[in-house]
């Protein structure tokens, strides 16, 4: 028997493993579902790096999902009588923990048609997602776990992150007309972007952009001649149509190039559940081999990726009851 929800989170907590560093934590899961019978499949999709597909001896016509890599830095796990705290606490050490219990309990059910997919790389770039992609195909539904305050999401929003990266020519700052200014062409765009409408959907509302990083110059009294913006555009819309819409507002002297892109989400729903609509994105884009997807999950993403990420006790003890009912009405 496992032990209990909140043990096993902090467990969870205190085994670092931001994005690239999942290898200890994967060890880890692999004992624990093979001590719960299950028949664990280890896929390396990097050096050092391994999702994990666990099945019982019958087709899992379920599957419980979720990520185990966290975002930077590493915080322990700490807790007071309401929350458990710690990174990766709702972002989602705390929901594979609920995950975990729900399955013990569908077990001791006679349960046997389900398994777990857990999967590294979320927070970048869905290398595990993509990776495990190729190992569905026999499930009819998945659920995957992301903070949504144990409700049932229908849909969430796509993402188009890119670079714009602007040349310019150096020299003395004292004499501007002998050089070119790479940050005023830089400014220049991105002020013509922040007026665009990317598109809205009726039920996923406005496409958002958030200018996230900027990296330029040398000094202050040089102009400078390199200047990078890295930009995401929460996309409520086809991720194209924002793509073409950047690409016709750009200078020949700018370069543009996406890193990720992703469509957005509607998801299955069962009837008389609370639902929501997510802001954020998750790896769902990539595992459309594995049946209908469901989102779902305790905590809530206000507090993902913060110091003070937490998970509320009494919300994360429901949502092993929530699992397990979801599971069941699947099957």
């Amino acid at each position: 028997m496992l032990i209990n929800t909140i043990e096993l989170t902090k467990k969870l907590i205190d085994i670092e493993s931001i994005s690239g560093n999942e290898a200890a934590a994967s060890r880890f899961l692999k004992q624990v579902l093979q001590d719960m019978g299950f028949r664990v499949t280890v896929q390396e999709v990097a050096p050092g790096r391994s999702n994990l597909y666990a099945k019982t001896a019958a087709r899992p016509r379920v599957v419980f999902c979720t990520h185990i890599d966290t975002v930077p830095p590493f915080i322990a796990a700490s807790e007071d009588a309401d929350h458990i705290y710690g990174r990766g606490a709702c972002d989602t050490k705390g929901i594979i923990a609920a995950m975990l219990k729900a399955g013990e309990q569908l077990l001791s059910e006679n349960i046997r048609e389900f398994g777990y997919l857990f999967v590294v790389g979320e927070e970048v770039d869905s290398i595990g997602a993509k990776a495990a992609n190729e190992l569905g195909g026999q499930t009819n539904f998945i659920i995957v776990g992301e903070p949504t305050e144990n409700k049932l999401a229908r849909g969430h929003k796509g993402i188009v992150s890119f670079t714009l990266t602007a040349s310019g020519r150096a020299c003395h700052s004292g004499f501007p007309e002998l050089g070119e200014s790479a940050i005023d062409k830089l400014l220049d765009l991105l002020a013509i972007l922040r007026q665009i409408d990317f598109g809205s959907d009726p039920e996923l509302g406005k496409s958002t952009m958030n200018i996230g990083k900027i990296a330029a110059g040398q000094a202050h009294n040089i102009i400078p001649d390199h200047a990078q913006a890295t930009i995401s555009i929460r996309a409520a819309c086809s991720t194209n149509s924002i793509v073409n819409k950047v690409r016709s507002r750009l200078p020949k002297d700018i370069q543009f190039e996406v890193f990720v892109q992703s469509e957005p989400q509607k998801m299955y729903v069962l009837p008389g559940c609370e639902t929501c609509i997510a802001p954020f994105g998750t790896d769902i884009p990539h595992l459309n081999h594995w049946g209908a997807p469901l989102l779902f999950g305790p905590g809530t993403v206000q507090v993902a990726h913060t110091s003070e990420e937490f998970i509320a006790k009494k919300q994360q003890e429901e949502s092993v009851g929530h699992y397990v009912n979801l599971a069941r009405q699947l099957l």
